[in-house]
């Protein structure tokens, strides 16, 4: 029974800010074809269609950018009215956006409620640290904007989280970001390390993050996180939560914890498919929507070199006391500036330094839910 995942470009690279260290913005400008433009209701309807014939179990919808949002409310309206006509498999769909908030005001935060749409905010923490990189057209920040649609949506009641991209600067004011997101009442947070461009020395732009502070990052982000949860105040850190659910023996629900490489299937607005937003490259390209089944795309000769490679010159890893958590980390982290160059994790001396200062900790917290979790089994919960 096939579950399908889908990460899918309404906008293409279109976006309404220019940030600083946007790698979508940077993987533009490294393929023939800058911008697909919009992605229009005949693509998106022949999208759905076959996802909805393929996924038998579950089918997940993620739309990203780019800014999703620009694409316009009525098509997000059309999307939910094409996935009740064509679930002919009645697969339990789920709906997913990734937002900079831009746009977001009463009727958008009504429609995500309404249709059980989960929101990914990115908020880079406090005022000072979020316009350092997240401007406007016109170099403007945009904090303020940011954080009136975190209050829309918590008005609305719609589930959302709080995206932060870790900078050399953000991992250097960790605390005070922890700090204010916990007084805003910005409880569920994930944290993803910044990509310099492709091909560039890593540590080489202003806003890169180097494994030195990277590490200091991780561990003061998890005193801060381990000391509230211990103390029984609720905090979510996608990261952390991973790794103890490892710990339990339930599988990762981040990819970069994987150990390999899966088939995302990120749809550009063409209806172009490739298999990582990190690889919406020419040389990756699966095929197009329009003219292949989902099958038929996973069986692509590109699918499976992707998969084949995602593994390679990660011997080192196999031999490391951490590698049952770490997994060798994100793909696009082990990219060589040279071909040929060995393969090893950007971070790897950072996931080192952190797994020895934090891993006592992480079994404990896992051994304690892991007993709850038995004790509730026991009464028949």
């Amino acid at each position: 029974m096939p579950s399908l995942n889908l990460l899918i470009k309404p906008s293409s690279g279109g976006c309404n800010m220019r940030c600083r260290y946007c790698f979508y913005h940077d993987e533009q400008l490294n393929r023939d074809t800058f911008s697909y433009g919009f992605m229009s209701e005949e693509t998106v309807e022949i999208l759905v269609k076959k996802a909805l014939q393929y996924a038998t179990r579950d089918c997940s919808f993620g739309f990203q950018g780019g800014e999703p949002t620009l694409r316009g409310l009525d098509f997000f309206r059309k999307v939910v009215e094409l996935q009740k006509k064509y679930n002919v498999h009645n697969a339990r769909i789920a709906n997913a956006i990734q937002t900079n908030g831009m746009c977001i005001d009463e009727e958008w935060a009504e429609f995500l409620r309404e249709n059980r749409f989960l929101v990914g905010l990115s908020i880079d923490g406090t005022k000072e640290i979020h316009d350092e990189n997240r401007v406007d057209g016109v170099e403007k920040g945009t904090y303020a904007r940011a954080m009136r649609a975190a209050q829309i949506l918590a008005a609305h009641n719609v589930e959302f989280n709080v995206l932060t991209v870790v900078t050399g600067k953000t991992a250097d004011a960790v605390t005070k970001i922890y700090n204010f997101f916990r007084r805003s009442n910005l409880l569920y947070q994930q944290y993803i390390p910044c990509l310099d461009p492709l091909g560039e020395p890593r540590g080489s732009s202003p806003y890169s993050l180097t494994p030195q502070k990277y590490a200091k990052f991780l561990k003061t982000l998890f005193d801060l996180w381990y000391r509230d949860v211990t103390a029984g105040n609720f905090i979510y850190i996608r990261y952390f939560e991973n790794l103890v659910g490892l710990l339990m023996g339930h599988p990762a629900e981040s990819c970069s914890l994987w150990g390999r490489c899966t088939i995302q299937n990120v749809v550009e607005s063409d209806g172009s498919v490739y298999p990582c937003d990190f690889y919406c490259l020419d040389e990756w390209k699966l095929g197009n929507v329009r003219e292949d089944d989902f099958g038929a795309l996973l069986e692509k000769a590109a699918a499976r070199r992707f998969l084949e490679s995602s593994v390679s010159g990660m011997e080192d890893c196999r031999t490391c006391p951490y590698d049952a958590l770490c997994r060798g980390g994100c793909r696009r982290d082990r990219e060589p500036i040279v071909p040929g160059e060995p393969q090893k994790n950007y971070f790897c001396a950072a996931y080192r330094s952190f797994f020895e200062y934090a891993l006592p900790r992480l079994r404990q917290i896992a051994r304690v839910l892991a007993a709850n979790e038995r004790a509730m089994g026991g009464n028949g919960q």
